[in-house]
């Protein structure tokens, strides 16, 4: 039994996809105020200028706040 839930949750855990809370997506532009955990987030449709990917301590150290699609 043991040998199946340990199968399971390998199958799991590559099939599934995980949403990494290590890096995040942020607009550039100077009014951009949220960020983003993907970077297809429709939060980023209006974004004029570039998308960087940066650390979730980076986004909240320039005061940024959660996307409100991603809530």
């Amino acid at each position: 039994m043991k040998t199946l839930v340990f199968i399971l949750s390998v199958v799991l855990l590559t099939v599934v996809p995980q949403i990494s809370t290590d890096n995040v997506y942020i607009c550039k532009g100077k009014s951009s105020k949220k960020y983003h955990l993907k970077k297809k987030c429709r939060g980023l449709s209006n974004c004029s200028t570039d998308i960087s990917e940066v650390s979730l301590e980076a986004a909240k150290k320039l005061g940024r706040g959660l996307c409100g699609w991603e809530d």
